[in-house]
């Protein structure tokens, strides 16, 4: 996002929490508090990541007076939320909570980030707290059979029209999958994340319900893997999560590994095109996803677009062909749909599917040729 219009020193602070936080963080509803101060913006909402949703927080500086920390306001469904009276004693934690409002530097722009993050494992620990007091013996035993793993973030949320409920956020696998990518380009560590959500109260049920279970990842995971393509195990009667997770880790590890090895077979599907289309004008050099080759058909010049799934060589490439002589008279070459119904099987060798696609481009070729002159403007 733009930072432009705050004062220097938020701006700093802002730009070294968005490049420096985690996980990925949101900035919403920029605004500027001063009647009279026309110095910039100086509050906004921060959208922050817990149990795979966002907490928005309000942050109020006061421009005119940058000596002194931002005020925060917390969302209204956490009133009971107050981060500087959690415990009855001072501890070590708390004088450091302290130390960053006392000691605030507006210089410093890494202060806003050290004063979020407290905050946000501050809330994480209230979260914790609410949940334990839950009167719930299936919720206090899934608890006692996880407390150990790293990593778990918990929610307990409620509404006037919903039941109330216990979500748990469970990180999958310990596994470095940014490292596992050749020239990987993100730049936030890419997790998956099993999301389980308990109802609260029912204790007349004989056999308590299965829990509500999705899969969930970081949004740039999928340029390699697409969890909706995971099936899910069977959560049988009397199971605890301390009992599925495992079976869920290894099936997903596998996958995982299957994914990353079929860059290369994505890689040599694109160089197997090359002989019979010319180098690729533009092509993905990561994930392998995407490529572009010039061809043509007599003097009708056109690109074929290749996209290429992560479900690949199961499921055949897309094409869309794009004319480079053929315009729409709002100026925007002309493009045929996605074109993904031609002869293809998963067990032919890259050369041979590259030659199938050959032979199908050169009859479309004529289709598109065609439906570029009849839809183009007569004069």
């Amino acid at each position: 996002m733009s930072l432009d219009g705050f004062p220097p020193f938020i701006s700093a602070q802002l730009h070294y929490l968005i490049n420096h936080f985690p996980d990925k963080i949101k900035v919403e509803q920029v605004l500027s508090g001063g009647k009279t101060y026309t110095g910039g913006l100086d509050r906004f909402t921060l959208l922050i990541p817990y149990c795979l949703d966002y907490i928005k927080w309000d942050i109020i500086y006061n421009a005119e007076f940058p000596l002194a920390p931002p005020d925060i306001i917390f969302g209204t469904e956490d009133e009971d939320f107050h981060p500087l009276h959690m415990t009855g004693r001072v501890g070590e934690g708390d004088l450091k909570f302290r130390n960053i409002l006392s000691d605030w530097n507006y210089k410093d722009p890494t202060r806003l980030l050290a004063l979020i993050q407290e905050l946000r494992d501050r809330y994480m620990a209230y979260q914790k707290k609410r949940v334990g007091e839950v009167d719930d013996d299936r919720l206090t035993f899934e608890i006692s059979t996880i407390c150990s793993r790293e990593g778990i973030e918990m929610q307990i949320s409620s509404g006037a029209e919903k039941p109330e409920e216990v979500k748990f956020a469970v990180p999958l696998m310990d596994m470095n999958i940014n490292k596992m990518v050749h020239g990987c380009p993100w730049r936030h560590p890419q997790k998956i994340y099993l999301q389980v959500i308990y109802p609260v109260g029912k204790k007349y049920a004989s056999t308590p319900s299965a829990p509500r279970l999705k899969l969930m990842s970081t949004t740039e995971l999928r340029a390699l893997f697409t969890i909706e393509d995971v099936k899910l195990p069977s959560w049988l009667d009397g199971m605890c999560m301390a009992e599925y997770l495992p079976h869920l880790e290894e099936s997903l590890q596998k996958q995982v590994l299957e994914a990353v090895s079929l860059i290369d077979i994505r890689r040599h599907f694109i160089e197997a095109l090359a002989p019979l289309l010319g180098r690729p004008l533009e092509a993905d050099p990561v994930f392998c996803r995407k490529a572009t080759f010039l061809a043509s058909s007599g003097s009708f010049v056109f690109l074929v677009h290749f996209h290429i799934s992560t479900l690949f060589p199961k499921q055949q490439p897309a094409l869309m062909l794009q004319s480079s002589q053929h315009i729409s008279p709002q100026g925007i070459p002309k493009k045929s749909p996605l074109l993904a119904e031609y002869p293809w099987s998963p067990r032919w060798e890259a050369s041979q599917m590259a030659e199938r696609i050959f032979d199908f481009l050169a009859d479309e070729s004529l289709n598109f040729k065609r439906f570029c002159n009849e839809s183009q403007p007569q004069h």
